[in-house]
């Protein structure tokens, strides 16, 4: 949507020729572009927001919509050859299936591993004696956690990259 004009000081509205009272100097008034819009779609749809005043100006392309009271001025709109599209939303991905949240919950995963060997390490310290050819595997193991959540954070990173090239966010 292009809002071409909205609030308006004094000054501002005098230089614009806008009318004495102008809804626009209280802030309740707005004037858009109908470039890429069905005025009469539009209209309806402000009215069903509590939108009353209604101008329109089709030499101009846009159209005066403010809450003041209920009333209609302008020449219509002509009509238009190519009928509008509605517009729709873009697909969304649900959120479980996103390569984002995949990625940073086996981050976390991994970080969670990471320091569950940890407390293990610290633990079987205490008896290091009998478990002293344990040892080495776990600081391996803790090793490859760390891998693994390095790996996650890459994967997260360069998920949200690439949806932001796509478009996607």
């Amino acid at each position: 949507m292009i809002v071409n004009s909205a609030y308006r000081s004094p000054g501002h509205n005098r230089r614009v020729g806008g009318a004495k009272h102008s809804k626009h100097l209280e802030g309740t008034a707005f004037d858009i572009s109908m470039a890429n819009h069905h005025p009469a779609v539009f209209e309806k749809a402000a009215r069903a927001e509590g939108f009353l005043g209604f101008g329109t100006y089709p030499r101009s392309g846009f159209m005066h919509v403010d809450l003041g009271p209920s009333r209609r001025w302008g020449e219509p709109f002509p009509a238009r050859a190519i009928p509008f599209v509605q517009d729709q939303p873009p697909a969304r991905e649900h959120l479980a299936d996103s390569r984002t949240m995949k990625g940073s919950g086996a981050a976390g995963l991994a970080t969670v591993g990471a320091a569950g060997i940890e407390i293990a390490e610290d633990t079987l310290g205490d008896a290091q004696s009998a478990i002293q050819p344990m040892i080495p595997h776990l600081d391996t193991l803790r090793w490859a956690f760390i891998g693994l959540a390095l790996a996650g954070i890459g994967l997260t990173v360069w998920a949200r990259l690439d949806d932001w090239n796509r478009g996607r966010r």
